[in-house]
């Protein structure tokens, strides 16, 4: 039985049971989440000693960082590095999105990190077509379906797959037949152009998407969870909730009905270039087609004029699809649009998001409003070290801190004597 079918059993598994002390909330709460796909908990059966999270509806929400190796830039000591930077900082999962080196020792690597670990699983079935001196249009549906079967098998607990691109749907944003909106910036999902193209050349349906139900054999085997990917998500605000995207997001939540039928936890991934006054409705109507399967947003980024701050513009928008209900927010680095990300890129872009993700969840039925509540007490008794305890990054606070030594040691160089919450208790001290 999978963990969702123990779920809908009524059985209560020391997984869930783990997730509800996490979490501070019921068990009973875990296991009717699982039951009802609202609660997902990636844990792929091969790996048993990994720290369990839990991501949906009612719970804190939490973030993901990608790190991987390109064509251009490898170095699986350097990946393994920003991995564990991101954990320290507060990643609850990682993605190898690796394209470059050997794919298979890179992810054997990350595997040793006792996080949930995703995947792209085509990135490493067009490598390996391009590897052996054929184009991505070359390749067959063995050649994808063979290393989702195999990265399934080492362990991968979440597999990105664009289950929601068939002919229909890019035919809103390719053909003839339906009035097109005018994209700017066409397919940006990476995995999702590869696929495209494939379609295209082949005039054949998406394998994923027409092999659904062996997509779901193979998860089912070994408990990975789906996550299933937004291949036409907008990549720039103009385009953003077009109908190529929403025709995508009904095929979906289609596909999150079979996963559930079949005993398979799947989540949903959505856009990732939203204007402000977008974000909500488009995580409303993902939550609608898609019957309240966990939502994972990549930012989503605000605006289009932002590089080298990409991670202050998807904390706004993470902040905002977390408040509206998104469940699982991809983090983006500064390097964004420029470059691989680096060490403190990574470091960058993980705190953006827990930022944006804590602010969403004070506002979620009070999730850890009790740390900012002490925070300010803190702050009122000008208690610098327990502040530093507080912080989402003590180390930054402290070095800010003690980088600037005021001449009265019990206030910040900002007030100095004049400082307000001195002075005021001072005069009630009388």
């Amino acid at each position: 039985m999978t963990l969702m079918e123990k779920a809908l059993d009524g059985k209560l598994t020391p997984l869930m049971g783990e997730v509800a002390k996490d979490e501070g909330v019921p068990e009973k709460v875990i296991r009717k989440g699982v039951a009802a796909g609202r609660i997902v908990i990636p844990r792929n059966v091969h790996r048993e000693h990994i720290r369990p999270v839990g991501i949906g509806e009612g719970l804190r929400v939490k973030i993901n960082a990608n790190i991987g190796t390109s064509p251009d830039h490898i170095d699986i000591k350097e990946e393994i590095e920003k991995a564990n930077v991101a954990v320290k900082h507060g990643a609850d999962t990682l993605m190898d999105l690796s394209t470059g080196g050997d794919l298979d020792e890179i992810r054997k690597e990350i595997l040793k990190i006792p996080v949930p670990l995703g995947t792209v699983p085509i990135y490493q079935a067009a490598a390996e077509v391009i590897g052996r001196g054929r184009s991505i249009v070359d390749m067959s549906k063995d050649d994808m379906f063979n290393v989702i079967e195999a990265q399934a098998g080492e362990g991968v607990d979440f597999m990105t797959v664009h289950t929601g691109m068939t002919k229909e749907s890019l035919e809103r944003l390719t053909g003839r037949r339906h009035r097109q909106q005018g994209r700017l910036t066409g397919i940006v999902s990476r995995g999702g152009s590869f696929l495209a193209a494939w379609m295209l050349h082949n005039n054949e349906e998406n394998p994923l998407y027409a092999d659904f139900d062996y997509l779901l054999d193979i998860a089912r085997e070994h408990e990975v969870t789906l996550s299933l990917g937004d291949a036409l998500r907008p990549g720039s605000i103009k385009d953003s909730t077009d109908r190529a995207q929403i025709q995508e997001l009904i095929i979906l939540g289609e596909l999150v009905d079979r996963a559930r039928e079949s005993g398979v936890q799947c989540m949903v991934e959505g856009p990732g270039h939203v204007p402000l006054d977008e974000i909500e409705a488009n995580v409303k109507l993902q939550k609608k087609l898609c019957s309240g399967a966990p939502f994972y947003v990549l930012g989503p980024l605000v605006t289009d004029i932002a590089p080298g701050y990409d991670h202050i513009t998807g904390a706004i928008g993470g902040a905002v699809a977390a408040m509206a209900g998104a469940d699982f927010l991809c983090y983006v680095t500064p390097s964004e649009h420029l470059a691989l990300p680096d060490r403190e890129d990574v470091k960058n872009g993980v705190i953006a998001s827990k930022i944006a993700a804590h602010a969403a969840d004070i506002t979620r039925r009070g999730i850890d409003l009790r740390r900012d509540v002490e925070m300010a007490g803190a702050r009122a008794r000008l208690d610098w070290e327990k502040q530093f305890e507080l912080c989402i990054n003590p180390e930054k606070a402290a070095e800010f801190r003690n980088s600037r030594h005021p001449q009265t040691p019990d206030v910040c160089t900002m007030c100095g004597e004049f400082c307000a919450m001195k002075m005021v208790k001072s005069y009630l001290k009388k």
